[in-house]
């Protein structure tokens, strides 16, 4: 008997674990999103406001890259 596959999600077609192995630059940007969180989670109290404003613009930043990756990157095989 052959291995069932996951359902499909309905917005891509595919599963969506063959989306996160096929879309390696939108992995490779979320997991870059959740180690700056991690950073500033772990340093927020001892970060002068001028390191605070620049780790707001990288998160913002890293936002909309996962965002653009999302809607516009390339898709999924």
């Amino acid at each position: 008997m052959a291995p069932s596959k996951k359902p499909a999600d309905s917005a891509t077609g595919s599963s969506k674990t063959d989306e996160r192995r096929a879309n390696h630059a939108l992995r490779e940007v979320l997991d870059e999103l959740i180690d700056h969180v991690r950073k500033i989670s772990r340093s927020r109290d001892d970060l002068p406001q001028d390191q605070i404003d620049y780790a707001q613009e990288r998160l913002e930043w890293l936002a909309d890259e996962v965002w653009r990756l999302t809607m516009e990157g390339d898709p999924v095989e």
